[in-house]
């Protein structure tokens, strides 16, 4: 039998402009990061965790879940994963995959389908981004964790670094074959995964020079 792909990418800080929120009891925007106490004033936004309590007896991330499951006019004006983000990579890999064939692997929400309507956040693995944005490997999130094991199937990561282990945690039940590229002269440590390295004199999100060589045919994971 022929395998079939499935595709995982990192999220990213640029959001699309006019991306919804979900709101707090008094319909204030809820703007997501990683800690809330360290944010700096914004009285437009009410801060929070995707785990934190929404005052409705469910946590926000479950608030979430509801919402996809039951909305139909999406009054909320939420994106779909791969549209949420700026950059025209997400777009390309659905076009070419289709969206149950492409994850997004999510600083604030862990591995959500393409298709998933998903609010405005700030969080990220970047050490240089703020401290308040900044999810630590040692902060627990409740990640979503929507890539199902069908072994029939290879699933490709294109991501940096520091998405590395969270996309270890959160597939590692998983016994498809993986095949995570990496741009750095030492391979990482991840098992389970056949590793790929992709050279590059590009530092910062060399991610997508690597999917948009793999969906041009340059680079192949067999």
């Amino acid at each position: 039998m022929q395998c079939s792909t499935k595709v995982v990418i990192q999220c990213a800080a640029r959001k699309r402009p006019g991306a919804g929120h979900l709101l707090s009891a008094n319909r204030t925007p809820v703007l997501f990061v990683a800690d809330p106490e360290a944010a700096p004033a914004d009285p437009a936004h009410e801060y929070a965790r995707p785990d934190d309590p929404s005052g409705t007896g469910l946590s926000w991330s479950q608030v979430l879940l509801k919402y996809n499951a039951e909305t139909k006019s999406n009054p909320l004006g939420l994106y779909p994963a791969y549209q949420l983000y700026l950059h025209k990579t997400y777009q390309r890999l659905v076009e070419r995959f289709g969206l149950e064939k492409v994850y997004v692997l999510s600083a604030g929400w862990g591995l959500i389908r393409a298709d998933f309507l998903t609010p405005y956040y700030d969080i990220t693995f970047s050490q240089s981004a703020e401290p308040y944005k900044r999810r630590r490997r040692t902060d627990h999130y409740e990640d979503f964790r929507m890539l199902a094991d069908e072994p029939d199937e290879d699933i490709v990561f294109f991501g940096g670094k520091g998405y590395l282990a969270l996309f270890g945690e959160l597939t590692d039940a998983i016994r498809s074959r993986k095949t995570v590229f990496y741009r750095s002269k030492d391979a990482p440590h991840m098992t389970g995964c056949t590793l790929r390295r992709f050279k590059t004199t590009t530092c910062t999100n060399w991610h997508y020079q690597c999917a948009k060589d793999f969906l041009d045919g340059a680079v192949k994971i067999q």
